[in-house]
Parts: structure tokens; sequence; C-alpha cells
């Protein structure tokens, strides 16, 4: 079953977060993503041709992630918009952020 086909399904704490090895095999799964220098985070950016259409895309991250409840961190400007996982929790990454992340790319498509 592919990332963008499963749920989210809450992390309560009290588990490990991922290993960097862990990560990287799941990050083979959602292009354009990358690692943030510690294995505790995903990041992708992504290139827009003006601010309404960051927007745009912004807000529909925004309904995704509070369908799917989980949330990201977002930054964006004229043409831009940074989209930031990790499971809060357990402050460190976990199955879910892979799976937003391959849901979030679906968006853009």
């Amino acid at each position: 079953m592919g990332l963008n086909s499963k749920k989210c399904i809450p992390c309560k704490g009290g588990i490990p977060p991922l290993n960097q090895q862990e990560a990287e095999k799941l990050l083979q799964q959602v292009p354009g993503w990358s690692l943030k220098s510690d294995p505790s985070r995903i990041e992708r950016e992504f290139q827009f041709e003006d601010f309404e259409s960051a927007l745009k895309f912004v807000n529909k991250v925004g309904e995704l992630a509070e369908a799917e409840g989980h949330h990201p961190d977002i930054k964006f400007g004229w043409g831009y918009c940074v989209i930031l996982f990790y499971t809060h929790k357990i402050q460190g990454l976990h199955e879910n952020d892979f799976i937003m992340a391959a849901k979030v790319n679906q968006l853009r498509n």
C-alpha cells in the first residue's frame, strides 16, 4: 500500500521517533522531500508563479492537515511555500509525516 493511500493514525507519544535509516527508506517514497540536518524533520520547498498561487496551495495543505489530524509548519510568500513535517509528540519523525508528504505531493500534481 502506497503512503498516499494510508491514513494518519494519531501518535500519542511514548514511542521512539524513526531513526535515520528508517527515515531514509520512507524518504525514497516522497520525491522532492529531504531530511533536515538531523533526521528529525522532513521539508520541501514548492515554487509558484505568484503569491495567490502559493496561498491557494497553502490553503489546500491546511484542509488536508485538518482532515488527517496531522499539521505541518508552513512558511510561504510570493512564489514559494516551504512545508516542514515532524511529529511534535515524539519530537521526531513518524510514518505519519511521510504519509502527509506523499499527500501534499499529490496536491501539487
